[in-house]
């Protein structure tokens, strides 16, 4: 199995908990600044952690869950039940140096994407009522967007996060485009991690990364609940007909800035496709 997919470790609790020093093996040796932790809870079931030198979002995926963080209760966030209702989520920027906790009010996932922090912004809801569902692709390179956290939001010092999700029979982070090198305006250096979920929950999505040079080429089968890592290349993933697929997205890098090159064999599509 590739070190870039990350099963989830139990059925409840901390399922996920990816970090520079968990992110370890081929290709993962310069990861150092995407973490990601996923917790699968019951209701009346709690979890804590202190951001430390990290910036974090929490994004509600499911369920709803009280949560008290920076000093300060936010009261019970969440309303949507099953990630593909598609509504927006409720998330919840914390900065660096803070405390968090929270109770679950229902059976809830709840995922925490951090980076590195530095300016200890105030903490903020980010409500769904400012978050629209954007289509983006044609034919059956159609998704739908969730932007959560992206560059023109400015109470952020590194994380870029996202959810997608991709109708069935059809592909997503696609023409194939990398991120890989420090390189603004041209291309960011961005390691990437995509949480998916698949509905129904037995299908499968696939994922490969892979370089025009050659020096990463993998295919990785994806089931609900997994993780992949991207520390380079190009990164398209599709899901088979008959099923859905959600991921979550976190990116994050020296500078917090999205630019990309299109991988050569593919440009002529996106060319087409702007005309």
């Amino acid at each position: 199995m590739s070190n870039l997919l990350r099963k989830p470790t139990s059925e409840f609790g901390k399922i996920h908990d990816l970090n520079a020093s968990t992110a370890n093996g081929p290709h993962l040796e310069n990861w150092n600044y995407v973490g990601f932790t996923l917790y699968k809870l019951k209701s009346g079931e709690t979890a804590s952690d202190e951001t430390n030198e990290y910036e974090c979002i929490l994004v509600m995926i499911e369920g709803k869950a009280e949560i008290n963080a920076a000093g300060q209760n936010w009261g019970v966030l969440g309303d949507r039940m099953d990630v593909f209702e598609k509504k927006p989520p409720h998330s919840l920027y914390i900065p660096n140096g803070q405390k968090w906790s929270l109770n679950a009010k229902t059976d809830c996932v709840i995922a925490v994407c951090s980076a590195p922090g530095k300016s200890g912004h105030p903490a903020r809801k980010i409500e769904p009522n400012g978050i629209k569902l954007i289509k983006r692709g044609s034919g059956s390179n159609t998704r739908y967007i969730h932007n959560i956290a992206m560059e023109e939001e400015d109470y952020c010092d590194s994380l870029l996060v996202t959810e997608v999700f991709t109708p069935d029979g059809n592909w997503s982070s696609y023409p194939s485009h990398r991120h890989d090198e420090d390189d603004f305006p041209n291309i960011t250096y961005l390691e990437e991690t995509y949480y998916h979920r698949i509905n129904p929950k037995n299908g499968f999505g696939m994922q490969r990364i892979y370089h025009e040079d050659g020096s990463i080429n993998e295919i990785i089968a994806v089931s609900d609940g997994d993780l992949v890592l991207v520390p380079k290349g190009h990164h398209p993933c599709g899901v088979p007909y008959g099923f859905e697929m959600y991921y979550l997205n976190v990116m994050a890098g020296p500078l917090r800035k999205w630019r990309f090159k299109t991988e050569p064999n593919v440009q002529w599509i996106v060319d087409r496709d702007s005309k």
